[in-house]
């Protein structure tokens, strides 16, 4: 493995892990972040020449270790570096043979992320940043902020750990409901993040949806009594059971009403199946186990070929009730239709604000299908090129324009249920 790509390579899949482990002997997440970013560029200048170490994770660990001793040692006159200072020295150099020589600390800098000392919009963003080492370009795309703002946030709430000495560590029972809401809001946005590239062109979001579903397992072992940990991971494991089948053979997007449902994964949507009745058992729903419920009477296509729309359009009222969301909205627009029929699913799209749906890709996407199933094909077509242009998927793109011409002449209003 050549030198770079033995550092992209602990980039994705170790950034997080050694973050984790640095902040939590020194307190300060911003500086463990730096001195890793420093092994980073001592280890790009080092290993082309000495070649890559057979423990890459533990070499760049001690590197930034011994980046952080080097900046806390020029800061000891201050009282608040000295304990840092102490950690890191008792933290002895791992061994390099060693293939796991330190804990896997992120669930507990999840935790210390979701501290209520931090501002509530900054936790998820935050979380996302230290632990799976996403930048704050994508961060801010994500959550609809420039990255200017969302960098002033991040910077605030680290500080805010330094200066507050907040702990990291998993908080005591009492405390863990008040953060758990937000640790399962960043789970989920990992998870989202990796998702949207259905393609898998950037090397930087790979391993993201297998990095959610891990952390939410050690989630669901570490409160195996709260329900919407259980919800999550279901509505994930429901998720990637259809992964390989969002794509055809020559790359082409496929929508999940024209999935295969052959190509899905079943021993996930058993094992999502139990998780989400497992959650059902504590009769305390949230949104994400509607949203696995609604997940759920989609995997039952692969069993009987037909989808319940009445029940799933009751589902997406109750999320829209429970989040306020647009994309619960939308859905729940595209379930009326299928249940009620085109014409009614649309005067539902109409209904939604129009400043949010505005350049909000699955509106226009939905009211160019549901206008195509009304005979309305030139108002189609202005819709489809709408959502098109608001597509960063070059298959999605093609998808949405290519439905006009592979449309047959409009015989009327459809029945609303999808076979």
């Amino acid at each position: 493995m050549s030198a770079n790509a033995a550092a992209e390579r602990v980039a994705r899949d170790s950034y997080g892990r050694l973050v984790a482990l640095l902040a939590a002997r020194s307190g300060d997440l911003a500086e463990s972040q730096d001195a890793l970013g420093e092994a980073f560029v001592a280890a790009l200048e080092t290993w082309p020449r000495d070649g890559v170490p057979a423990n890459p994770d533990a070499w760049l660990f001690s590197a930034a270790r011994r980046s952080l001793i080097d900046r806390y040692r020029h800061l000891a006159v201050r009282e608040a570096a000295i304990p840092a200072l102490q950690w890191l020295d008792a933290l002895h150099a791992v061994d390099p043979a060693d293939p796991m020589p330190f804990p896997d600390e992120r669930l507990k800098l999840l935790f210390a992320c979701a501290h209520p000392a931090i501002t509530a919009e900054a936790r998820a963003p935050l979380m996302l940043q230290t632990v799976l080492g996403l930048s704050a370009e994508r961060i801010a795309g994500a959550f609809l902020l420039s990255p200017k703002t969302l960098g002033q946030r991040l910077w605030r709430a680290k500080q805010k750990i330094r200066d507050a000495r907040i702990p990291f560590d998993i908080p005591e029972t009492s405390q863990l409901p008040e953060r758990t809401a937000d640790v399962l809001e960043a789970i989920y946005a990992a998870y989202g993040t990796g998702w949207d590239d259905v393609a898998g062109a950037d090397e930087g979001t790979r391993g993201l949806t297998e990095e959610a579903i891990w952390l939410a397992r050690v989630l669901v072992q570490l409160l195996p009594q709260e329900p919407e940990a259980l919800g999550l991971l279901a509505l994930m494991l429901y998720c990637e059971s259809r992964r390989e089948a969002r794509r055809g053979a020559a790359g082409e997007y496929i929508p999940l009403s024209e999935q295969d449902p052959r190509r899905w994964q079943h021993a996930l949507i058993l094992e999502a199946e139990a998780m989400l009745h497992a959650a059902a058992q504590w009769r305390q729903f949230g949104p994400y186990q509607i949203e696995a419920a609604i997940q759920s009477a989609h995997a039952q296509r692969a069993i009987s070929g037909h989808m319940d729309w009445p029940a799933v359009t009751l589902l997406y009222a109750g999320l829209v009730r429970l989040t306020g969301s647009l994309g619960a909205a939308v859905a729940h627009a595209a379930a009326v239709a299928e249940s009620d029929g085109a014409a009614t699913g649309l005067a539902a799209l109409a209904e939604l604000p129009a400043p949010l749906t505005e350049n909000y890709q699955p509106w226009w996407a939905l009211r160019a299908h549901l206008l195509r199933r009304l005979g309305d094909r030139a108002a189609a077509a202005e819709a489809a090129t709408r959502a098109a242009g608001l597509s960063e998927d070059a298959a999605v793109r093609a998808w949405l324009l290519q439905q006009d011409q592979q449309a047959s002449p409009p015989q009327g209003e459809r029945s609303g249920r999808r076979e």
